[in-house]
């Protein structure tokens, strides 16, 4: 984990959707840094809701120019624990087995997940789906909205 003196701190809201899983898919992330906001959203033909819960958080990391603060807040049980558990970098570790006989999926998300959250000091918070939480509520809203742009 990188030194965290001087580094911006910037709250990342994150959501994936996907209609038929799998399906028409899409993810939107929201980085919040002081008054200003960046929003961003797109989607797939045919994926996953997993593939787009890593996706948002893959494209929102992305958008940092340098080392940052970040503030990961999702409803994805999935990309959260397997990275503040450390599921993940075991994974990588074992060629990207989840056990003797069981392959991790989507590898290829995960790989380039774990080099972003290398980069950056991050803490991990959950949030219950459809809540009524104004971030996540605004994410599953683009997020769907882009999966429904390939209906």
């Amino acid at each position: 984990m990188p030194e965290t003196e001087g580094m911006k701190e910037i709250a990342l809201y994150t959501d994936g959707a996907c209609s038929g899983n799998p399906g028409p898919g899409g993810w939107a992330a929201i980085l919040v840094y002081g008054a200003h906001e960046k929003v961003l959203s797109g989607g797939e033909k045919a994926t996953t809701n997993n593939r787009m819960e890593l996706t948002a958080v893959i494209e929102g990391l992305k958008a940092l120019r340098e080392p940052c603060r970040v503030a990961l807040w999702s409803d994805s049980k999935y990309v959260l624990d397997a990275l503040e558990k450390g599921w993940a970098v075991k994974w990588r570790s074992k060629g990207w087995m989840r056990n003797k006989t069981d392959r991790a999926l989507n590898p290829d998300l995960w790989e380039e997940l774990l080099t972003l959250c290398a980069k950056h000091s991050i803490e991990y918070h959950w949030v219950k789906g459809h809540a009524q939480h104004p971030y996540n509520e605004r994410c599953d809203a683009l997020a769907v909205a882009e999966s429904r742009k390939f209906v």
